[in-house]
């Protein structure tokens, strides 16, 4: 036997241990906690979907599930954590996967790369935009809104700069020619509370986490950013009909790991999340708040991940929107 082969015999032996290694490793998860990092406030839509599938998750995994919020920078912070976390399948982000795509645009010094540093495990739910404002306000159509918008100054909160809400609201007042003034909040959760105060006049939010405050009064909606009406709110309009064709915004929760992670834990992953948030349970408590069941396979995640920030890119170009 010469040197070289001998070489190549045990360079294949080492190969076939470390895969043989990654297979036992695989098999073996989840031997310890998970954790589901929200990196929002609590409260948000990304926050509401993650604890109601942890117990359920738990269950399946026979492990427990934390949840665990890491807000910060618009979301960044705790995206940024599990980038930079070990690849093994304990530590999974569950966030908008839209205000996400949105980040490269924003934030041109980003610690780390969303589409690189990350990669897709599900989809799990949409829940459009619901245009909203304080009861006080004189408007009871997007139309009377842009009216009023141009005679009256009218504060719009948006959860945090270069979010997706509001980007959709640059998108809405480019479109319409409304004219607003933005405040940025840390988080969704504030800025729905100062809405509701009063202190701000108008709001673009998840329906998730924006429809409680519909149902009780303390809100008024004008618009729903979907292109067809839903069934659970079926008398108020979309935006697209009431003279904007074609708007289309809302979160979109999804779960992701750090690249590299195992494919046997990316699929095992894959199958309990969709089991759990298609389940009778799940999807009625979602339906009733405002939230349709959407789920992907990891390439087809990766793949609406690309399209989304393309299409968000535009809208943050058109309005020059950067962030240090």
């Amino acid at each position: 036997m010469t040197l070289n082969r001998r070489e190549l015999m045990l360079g294949a032996l080492g190969a076939g241990l470390v895969t043989t290694g990654a297979a036992h490793a695989a098999d073996a998860w989840p031997s310890k906690p998970i954790r589901i990092v929200v990196p929002y406030p609590p409260g948000g839509s990304s926050d509401i979907i993650a604890r109601i599938i942890s117990v359920q998750l738990s269950e399946a995994l026979k492990q427990s599930v934390i949840v665990e919020n890491k807000a910060g920078a618009n979301g960044n912070l705790g995206a940024d954590y599990v980038a930079k976390a070990p690849a093994d399948g304990y530590t999974v982000l569950l966030c908008d996967v839209g205000a996400l795509a949105i980040s490269p645009s924003v934030y041109p010094k980003l610690s780390f790369d969303p589409s690189k540093d990350l990669r897709g495990v599900t989809m799990l739910a949409y829940s459009p935009h619901l245009l909203v404002v304080h009861p006080s306000v004189q408007a009871s159509n997007l139309k009377e809104l842009i009216a009023l918008s141009k005679k009256s100054d009218l504060n719009f909160a948006v959860t945090a700069t270069g979010s997706a809400p509001h980007l959709a609201g640059v998108a809405l007042e480019r479109a319409s020619g409304a004219r607003w003034q933005y405040v940025p909040y840390k988080g969704g959760v504030q800025a729905v509370q100062d809405t509701v105060a009063g202190q701000t006049q108008v709001l673009m939010n998840g329906m998730l986490a924006t429809w409680p405050h519909v149902q009780s009064g303390k809100l008024k909606v004008l618009g729903v950013s979907k292109p067809t009406r839903m069934p659970l709110i079926g008398e108020v309009p979309t935006i697209a009909e009431q003279g904007v064709p074609g708007f289309e915004s809302g979160t979109w929760q999804g779960v992701l790991v750090p690249r590299g992670t195992p494919e046997a834990v990316v699929q095992r992953l894959n199958k309990e999340l969709i089991a759990i948030i298609r389940s009778t349970d799940v999807r009625s408590r979602l339906a009733g708040q405002g939230a349709e069941v959407v789920t992907m396979t990891p390439p087809e995640q990766d793949q609406f991940f690309d399209k989304e920030r393309a299409r968000w890119a535009k809208v943050v170009s058109a309005a020059q929107i950067k962030l240090d």
